[in-house]
């Protein structure tokens, strides 16, 4: 984050001491994680710097663009880590999260949705005109078209668009290829549109790992890939954009877009959850689970209950933690008395600022022990914090330091 911005009583786990430090200043003292208030949630150092490097060199070594899903995390300080380890951009989802991006000093933005917005459009091609740089949206029906070009008549400007591909029963996306290719058609022969490629989520048609979901998203990619060698034709002689691949398929469509091998088409991977990883969702799903991502984000919460045998209730709730797709997971706790693994235990529920954690016969908890959680679904984790300290170990919590501070912009 900015080393000038001022820390208030309202960034929620800092220290009471830290309220009027800026963040250098409140870095300088080497906090330790054990001087954070909870409930907080922390990310380890190692961790985000080797679950970007492998992402970058995965993509590399396939002759793929990576632009990751800057929403995940919607913190321009991890999307400069990204970028400054070979990310060609960064997507978004929202004008709004666009806009953020832009005035984070991120030059190309893919905006992975359809623009829709009057003021957002007027303000795009603004934006490029004043500023350079590059920002492809997506587009799926003429309706679409038409809303730009009545947006923008009269006016000289012509903004990026890549047609998306989508699946009858799905989200987004023209249903046929056929459509998509008249669609292109269409965009072609707009006077403030540039046809740019072709775009689409895999992740809409298929859901969780084995034989079928795989093969139906290896079977959606191929058919993006065809419906960007059809339209080619219809572009310019600039440079043209396959886009596809969230974080639960990347390997199918990087085997995908790399088989396919075409220097005039520039591949890109959208991946933006293996930034973090989990211990839930993701864990589950990633082919690269064993292959070299790890969790960078830990929860943590302090006992504020022991109301019978066997169960125990801490601070953090709904408001802190992700629970759409999986609870927090207990690892160990922390006392006078040192670590207890927790194996063994679950996260029965959550209310909005407790959680209930189940615990084995023979572990007992005091109040005031720390219990640490794995997380599942980076993508509600972030939304719920201002600023999220870095630190250098999320295994040894009373000593581990705060090495830098992330701010999220929602």
């Amino acid at each position: 984050m900015d080393a000038g911005r001022i820390l208030t009583s309202s960034d929620k786990s800092l220290p009471a001491w830290a309220a009027g430090l800026s963040a250098s200043e409140f870095l300088a003292r080497s906090p330790r994680v054990a001087d954070l208030w909870t409930p907080a949630l922390v990310l380890e150092e190692a961790a985000l710097d080797a679950n970007i490097a492998f992402l970058a060199d995965f993509a590399a070594s396939r002759g793929l663009e990576l632009m990751p899903h800057g929403k995940t995390t919607m913190a321009p300080a991890l999307w400069r880590r990204q970028l400054d380890a070979g990310a060609t951009g960064i997507t978004v989802a929202t004008p709004w999260q666009l806009r953020v991006a832009r005035d984070a000093g991120v030059t190309d933005v893919m905006l992975a949705n359809q623009l829709s917005d009057l003021h957002a459009i007027v303000w795009l091609a603004d934006d490029l005109a004043a500023r350079g740089g590059r920002v492809w949206s997506w587009v799926d029906s003429p309706e679409a078209v038409e809303v730009v070009e009545e947006t923008l008549r009269g006016r000289d400007a012509q903004l990026e668009v890549l047609v998306e591909l989508g699946r009858d029963g799905g989200r987004t996306g023209v249903r046929t290829l056929d459509d998509a290719v008249r669609l292109a058609e269409r965009v072609a022969a707009s006077p403030v549109l540039r046809l740019a490629g072709v775009a689409g989520y895999e992740g809409a048609v298929a859901k969780g790992r084995g034989q079928a979901p795989d093969a139906a998203a290896r079977t959606f990619v191929a058919d993006l890939v065809d419906l960007g060698r059809r339209i080619r034709p219809l572009g310019d002689d600039g440079d043209a954009i396959v886009t596809a691949g969230g974080s639960a398929y990347p390997d199918v469509v990087a085997d995908v877009f790399a088989a396919e091998g075409d220097p005039a088409t520039r591949f890109v991977l959208r991946s933006g959850a293996s930034l973090v990883h989990d211990e839930g969702y993701y864990r589950s799903v990633s082919p690269f689970e064993r292959a070299g991502l790890r969790p960078a984000a830990r929860g943590i919460a302090r006992v504020v209950s022991a109301p019978e045998p066997g169960l125990v209730l801490v601070d953090a709730g709904k408001r802190d933690f992700p629970y759409d797709e999986g609870m927090p997971v207990p690892l160990f706790a922390l006392s006078t008395a040192g670590r207890t693994d927790l194996a063994g235990a679950r996260t029965r529920k959550l209310n909005d600022q407790h959680a209930f954690v189940e615990l084995s016969p023979d572990t007992a908890l005091r109040i005031g022990d720390i219990v640490v959680f794995g997380l599942s679904h980076p993508c509600t984790m972030f939304d719920k914090w201002r600023v999220i300290p870095v630190v250098d170990s999320i295994d040894d919590v009373d000593s581990a330091i705060v090495t830098d501070l992330v701010e999220t912009f929602f």
